[in-house]
């Protein structure tokens, strides 16, 4: 029978990571790796997990390690990046162990120890992930019982598991625990798929409100973030460059430099290798000064369109067109219809804008390299510097550590490979600190969109036809910045990977609608464009912006409440109950849309429904307006997620609250800004974000579907948070914005409009 239950409580107990990481300090020793460099992190070894991923997937010992004390490592793929990851991956592995969390911890990610699980992007951890880790740990518990039974002389269907230790039914005073069974020796087994794993009825772990293992050192200031690290000999490096990007491909070129300009500083170095340039100091403040002396004349191509042109130079760009979706004939729907709307829509780039910008430390010799990053794609990152210092990339080697936390492609592997180029060069390790404008201006921003939505409904309230054109160019992860100035590679055209286009299922694809057509015009994005990548949730604000507004302005037509037309034309019961969730929390109570308030300030309420590719969200949002000024208060938001099975509600909860605030900030603020020479964003007066004064109340709703496999969680509710603001608006002052982020000047001019 399905579970649906809604979570939304809170605890207080906490877990020190420190106390995890002291119950599992033995050596475990398997497959070959490169020798271990003497640049340590100065709180902990990662010589302690030694156990190569060059092993197959197949190979149990690849994946975990019993100690004699009755603790185990784990060696998954996935690190911390605010999300609860590490957290969930462990309750998973002690779920299936019968080891309780506290007898579990998680090796640091590393190309030298932990498994190549891929890219940590697109809420995959959980979905695509875990399942690997926990069938290593059911075939390791298979393996355990069957050594258990040997030892107690008693069959295996007998033997009962607690907390690691193992009794017979019929001799219940004689235990034997998994450390005295294989403590610090080998499975030598393969994960063969088929092992026994545990049914949800089961669980007790899994499920379960665990606070995140990080919080607590981070609470209290001595969580080592990779800002912190320090290595051995360590010199200090600053990249010098414009202060904004140039259009991608065009690049900017060194017309002069002038050593002078800073020989007043003593020890600096100057690095150039190509169109790279960097200054390096023995300590950090004379690399800040020396980068900003330093006199270069640059030659900067004015290839860009500017903020004003962007999205008519998208429309009128060449592309490769992408049919998402095709049903029914939506041009016979349309001319029939009784309620139609057409409409166009506008989304800006978007910037990562981490609170911290990025930094990372490279350890470079002449025969391998140690480098420190904050990066999601870690052995990609290992091929990438084995690339550009021309080693071979098993002689490579990247540890993850936490940085402040982008949620997509900021500038980590930029640094990485910025502190890689200046340690070969100077011959000792080099630690790199990108600047604010290096970050803002530097960045891989979310590409912009434009859209042509048109869609009808019928008397009835059924929609009838839905089309969805959209315009977004592709994606540049290949080849970072440091790399193209340095070697002067030509930059690869963008790749247009489904998450770089239209997005199915929030453009329209939420409803049952049985003639829709969703074309994806993918603009090939090198020349003359800004650098773009993956951000958080992409393109699905803008999609959702556009798709959510023309669903609710039809319902608005029809005369008919949102909720009411939204429950008319959606079967999945999914759906559903994401959409219950928010109202019941909100309290709603039906009404047509958009009726007339009178006064300068105005309060409205929306609802909106989407995702990224997988999970359901909802999302109602409760804003004011203040029809004199343009500015928008936003509240509350209400925002209700089903994952499916729900590993850790808390930290699912955590996600679905930071998607809602990150929401409201990107609809009412984020935007860059740019002329025709490169981005004039740097800092975070012209690209503001949220401030905490700002911050709406939020409501976090878990739906819980333990009969469903698990998908993502860290994107999900973004695209229904902010189709809700703006369906809200409608609601406060019967306009529609067409463009966002709704700022001031834009719902001034919105409004006189209207």
């Amino acid at each position: 029978m399905t579970e649906n239950k809604t979570e939304n409580k809170t605890e207080n107990t906490a877990l020190s990571r420190r106390e995890l990481l002291a119950a599992g300090g033995a050596l475990v020793v398997s497959f070959g790796m490169p020798a271990t460099s003497k640049a340590e992190i100065k709180t902990g070894s990662f010589a302690a997990y030694i156990v190569g991923p060059t092993a197959q997937d197949t190979e149990l010992d690849s994946w975990l390690a019993i100690h004699p004390n009755n603790t185990a490592t784990l060696l998954f793929g996935r690190a911390e990046f605010g999300q609860g990851t590490v957290t969930g991956m462990m309750q998973i592995a002690a779920e299936e162990l019968d080891l309780d969390l506290s007898q579990v911890t998680a090796a640091k990610l590393d190309t030298a120890v932990t498994r190549n699980q891929g890219n940590q992007v697109s809420s995959s951890s959980i979905e695509g992930a875990a399942p690997s880790l926990r069938s290593a740990a059911a075939e390791a518990r298979r393996a355990l019982l069957k050594l258990a039974a040997e030892r107690l002389n008693a069959p295996e269907d007998a033997l009962r598991v607690t907390g690691g230790v193992v009794t017979a039914a019929n001799r219940p005073d004689v235990k034997i625990t998994y450390g005295e069974l294989i403590g610090d020796k080998r499975f030598s087994l393969k994960v063969t798929g088929n092992a026994p794993e545990k049914p949800v009825s089961s669980y007790r772990v899994v499920g379960t409100r665990v606070p995140r293992i990080d919080i607590p050192d981070k609470m209290r200031g001595t969580y080592e973030y990779l800002q912190h690290v320090r290595v051995p000999g360590m010199l200090h490096g600053r990249v010098v460059r414009p202060q904004g990007q140039a259009a991608l491909a065009s690049g900017v070129k060194i017309k002069s430099i002038d050593e002078s300009s800073i020989a007043n500083i003593p020890g600096v170095q100057l690095v150039r290798k190509g169109r790279f340039v960097g200054v390096v100091a023995a300590d950090e403040w004379s690399a800040v000064k020396a980068s900003r002396a330093l006199k270069v004349e640059w030659d900067i191509p004015q290839a860009l369109p500017g903020r004003a042109r962007l999205h008519d130079k998208l429309r009128a760009s060449k592309t490769t067109d992408r049919t998402v979706h095709e049903s029914g004939d939506v041009n016979a729907a349309m001319a029939g219809a009784p309620f139609t709307v057409q409409a166009s829509f506008k989304g800006p780039y978007e910037s990562h804008a981490p609170f911290a910008p990025n930094c990372a430390v490279a350890d470079v010799r002449t025969d391998s390299a140690d480098v420190y990053s904050a990066t999601q794609r870690l052995f990609w990152l290992r091929d990438a510097l084995a690339r550009v210092l021309k080693l071979a990339p098993d002689k490579v080697r990247v540890r993850y550590v936490e940085s402040s936390g982008t949620f997509g492609h900021s500038g980590y592997d930029d640094a990485a490979t910025a502190a890689a180029i200046m340690s070969q060069a100077v011959g000792k390790p080099v630690r790199v600190q990108f600047s604010r404008s290096d970050e803002h201006g530097w960045d891989n921003y979310g590409p912009a969109h434009v859209c042509d939505v048109r869609a009808a409904a019928g008397a009835d309230g059924k929609l009838l036809g839905f089309e969805y054109h959209g315009w977004q160019h592709g994606w540049n992860f290949v080849v970072e910045p440091s790399e193209d100035l340095a070697l002067d590679v030509p930059v690869p055209p963008p790749v247009l990977p489904p998450a770089a286009g239209v997005n199915n299922l929030t453009a329209g694809g939420v409803y049952a609608i049985p003639n829709r057509k969703v074309i994806s015009h993918g603009v090939n994005g090198l020349e003359g464009w800004l650098k773009g990548s993956f951000l958080r949730s992409p393109l699905d604000l803008s999609i959702s912006f556009a798709s959510e507004q023309v669903i609710d302005e039809l319902a608005w037509r029809a005369k008919l409440d949102p909720v009411a037309f939204r429950r008319k034309n959606v079967t999945d019961p999914r759906w559903h109950g994401v959409l219950d969730a928010v109202l019941a929390a909100s309290k709603w109570q039906p009404r047509v849309a958009g009726e007339r308030r009178d006064g300068d300030v105005v309060k409205g309420t929306g609802v909106a429904l989407g995702t990224h590719f997988t999970s359901y969200g909802a999302a109602l949002a409760e804003i004011e307006v203040n029809r004199k000024t343009g500015a928008i208060r936003v509240l509350h938001v209400y925002g209700a997620l089903d994952p499916g099975l729900v590993v850790n509600p808390l930290s699912v909860e955590q996600q679905v609250e930071g998607q809602m605030i990150q929401a409201t900030s990107r609809m009412l603020h984020e935007e860059v800004d740019f002329d025709p020479a490169g981005v004039t964003s740097t800092d975070w007066a012209s690209y503001p974000i949220l401030r905490f004064e700002e911050a709406p109340a939020v409501t976090a709703l878990v739906v819980s579907r333990p009969d469903q496999a698990s998908t993502g969680a860290g994107e999900e509710v973004l695209a229904a948070t902010g189709a809700a603001i703006a369906n809200a608006f409608f609601d406060a002052t019967g306009v529609r914005m067409r463009e966002r982020p709704l700022r001031p000047e834009r719902v001034l001019a919105a409004l006189k409009a209207g």
